[in-house]
This record gives C-alpha cells, sequence and structure tokens, in this order.
C-alpha cells in the first residue's frame, strides 16, 4: 500500500476522498427526504378476522373456491406480520390465495396487558394453538397445511410436534436453529453485551424496538446507508419505489419483545443454543425436530444475512425426510423480492398440492 502511495499529492487525495464522502451524504440525506415525502396511497384491508384473543387475531384472507385448502401462516414475534402481505404486487398470502389456497395469517399485533407476562411457551399454547383450531374448523375439521417464517418457523415447529393430527404438512421458511454455526463473533458481541441488555429489559419489561432496529443494524451496519443512497436515484414512480417505501415502513412499524420473550431468545436461543442443543422446553416437553411426523419442507435463503443459511439447514437436517430447497435470495426477498413467486411461492404451492394429494389420497402407485 506504501508503494502505490508514493508519489500521490497526499492534499489531492484527501481532498477527493472528502468529496466522496459528502456527495454520498448528500445523497442518504436526499434518499431519508425522499422516503419521508413519499406519497402513501391508503390500502383498505383484504381479509376478514376469524378469529381474535387479546392482542393476536387470525386474518383470512379467503379463497377462489369453497374447496380451498387452509393455509395457517405463522410470521415471527419480532416484526409485524405485514410483510407477508406487503401490497405492491409482492403479498405472499395474496399470491397462495392465487393459487388455490385460503391462507391465514396470525398477526400478533403489540403485546397488550395478557402478552405483557408471556413466554414463548404461552405464545405458542394461549395464541397459536387456538389459531390452530380456528383454522382446523375453517377447514372443513380437516389437519391444515402450516407455513412459519423466520422466527414463527420455530413456532411453527414446536406447534406441529405437540399437534401431530391437526398439522398436515410443515413448511419452515428461513427458520433458524442452530445459533452457534458459522462466524462466532456476533454471538460472542451479544453474549458480552448480554448483562445490560437482561438490566434493560428487566426495567422496561420489554425489549423495545429501537433497540431490537440497532441489534439488526449490527448485522450489516452499512446497510442503511447503501439502501438509502439507492433510493435516491429511483424513479419515484417504478414499483421498486414503493416497494422500498412499503418494506422501510414495515421495519420501522415494528414491535417490542415481551420481556420472557426477549430473555429466552437472547439468552437460552442465542447464548446457550438451546435449540440445537434440544433443550428448548414448551409446557414441560423438549422441542425436537426428530419427534415431527408430518410431512415438512424447509426453503433456505442462500443470501440471508439475519439467519444464517447454515442455522436453518442444521434444522432441515434433523428433521426425518425435509425437504430441502435452497433459494437464491436474501431473508426478505425470499417472500417480498422480485422473483418470490418465481423462487418459493410457486415450489411450495407445488409442495403443498403434492402433500395433500398424498395424504388425503394415498401415495401415487407409479
Amino acid at each position: 500500500m506504501r508503494r502505490r502511495l508514493a508519489g500521490v499529492n497526499t492534499d489531492r487525495f484527501t481532498a477527493s476522498v472528502e468529496y466522496a464522502l459528502r456527495q454520498r451524504l448528500h445523497l442518504f440525506a436526499h434518499g431519508v427526504s425522499r422516503y419521508q415525502s413519499f406519497h402513501r396511497p391508503c390500502r383498505k384491508p383484504d381479509y376478514a378476522v376469524a378469529w381474535q384473543a387479546g392482542a393476536a387475531c387470525l386474518r383470512d384472507y379467503g379463497a377462489k373456491n369453497d374447496n380451498a385448502p387452509a393455509v395457517l401462516i405463522v410470521p415471527s414475534l419480532v416484526n409485524r406480520c405485514d410483510i407477508l402481505d406487503l401490497g405492491c404486487d409482492r403479498s405472499f398470502v395474496e399470491a397462495l390465495r392465487r393459487d388455490g389456497f385460503r391462507p391465514l395469517l396470525v398477526d400478533w399485533g403489540h403485546p397488550g396487558a395478557q402478552e405483557r407476562e408471556y413466554d414463548l411457551g404461552d405464545y405458542i399454547l394461549e395464541r397459536l394453538a387456538p389459531a390452530l383450531d380456528v383454522a382446523v374448523q375453517l377447514n372443513r375439521s380437516k389437519p391444515v397445511l402450516v407455513a412459519g417464517y423466520c422466527m414463527g418457523g420455530c413456532l411453527a415447529l414446536a406447534l406441529a410436534q405437540r399437534r401431530q393430527t391437526d398439522v398436515l404438512g410443515l413448511a419452515l421458511l428461513a427458520t433458524p436453529w442452530d445459533f452457534h454455526v458459522g462466524d462466532r463473533r456476533q454471538v460472542d458481541l451479544l453474549e458480552a453485551s448480554l448483562p445490560l441488555l437482561e438490566q434493560t429489559i428487566h426495567t422496561l419489561n420489554e425489549l423495545p424496538v429501537d433497540l431490537i432496529q440497532a441489534l439488526f443494524t449490527g448485522l450489516d451496519p452499512w446497510l442503511t446507508a447503501k439502501k438509502f443512497i439507492r433510493f435516491a436515484g429511483l424513479d419515484p414512480t417504478d414499483t421498486d419505489a414503493h416497494l422500498f417505501v412499503a418494506l422501510e415502513d414495515w421495519l420501522n412499524d415494528g414491535v417490542p419483545l415481551v420481556s420472557w420473550v426477549a430473555l429466552a431468545c437472547l439468552r437460552g436461543w442465542y447464548v446457550d443454543n438451546e435449540t440445537a442443543k434440544g433443550c428448548w422446553v414448551v409446557d414441560g416437553d423438549a422441542v425436537r425436530p426428530e419427534a415431527v411426523g408430518c410431512p415438512t419442507i424447509a426453503f433456505i435463503p442462500a443470501r440471508d444475512h439475519i439467519v444464517p443459511p447454515d442455522s436453518a439447514r442444521a434444522l432441515a437436517n434433523a428433521i426425518p425426510g425435509c425437504d430441502t430447497r435452497i433459494v437464491p435470495a436474501g431473508h426478505i426477498g425470499m417472500v417480498a423480492g422480485s422473483r418470490a413467486r418465481e423462487i418459493l411461492t410457486a415450489p411450495l404451492v407445488g409442495w403443498m398440492t403434492a402433500t395433500l394429494a398424498e395424504q388425503w389420497h394415498g401415495p401415487d402407485p407409479a
């Protein structure tokens, strides 16, 4: 490096660097300003509420015909479920409805007085299990397909283990399991920060949204600057611009994690790796992937910086007969990107259709 810089006019070099930084800062500020003033058309809810308990409800998106099989969709507790119904022609649930299914999306809502005392087991037993009861009822008393996204996949897995007669098939979308695979630096940093985080959680009785966003930002500190600089150059009438705003609105409209859930995830899952060690317990029973008896498929984004692919692969490998698909996308792009229908929805619909045919009519004799 010293040899390459030998003879370089340092004053001109410094001035060039400063100019480039000012230009990037200007574009970033312009992108943020455009985002704040962007026109957002009103979007009316296109679903009915099939069930509600406390802050949670079950969104029923209906079906094209009366015989459409129901799919119970379980999102993460960390962000709102709207990532799976984003609009801008990128709605995962609408794609399923168009392909002949009846999507039933769990909406966790903003934690209320009841949920403030919940742990992960309570969310599964007191919210997810009753939602499954309603889904089965709406499915003409037949077992239903269940799909879980990110952390929601872990909850769906625990549900499928407990309710095997009611779950026809399980789809895991970017679902973490082994939190100690690959680069341990993030886990080590979290472990070092844990005393301060736990003190904050105990004081506020929650992990606040701003702190959750800071933890995610730490996974890729330059991402925010890069995406707003890119947005500054987009035509505001383009689909990409509207999609960017929809995604940012979703990211900025997060919900806190209640204290017991936050502690279970940060210490139990990330630091102690209870999931992969078989030590995560719900209502006295360890959650074990090998105990899931229904057909299972796992979609693993190859460019996921939130759930490392090896973390999700560990879960797929632990489930007997799990069909594993590696998806050329990131964590969010898999469900809301321009190729989401091609790389996720279409193969998922194909797998669900085949699973329904086999479970209801038996395997193809050929």
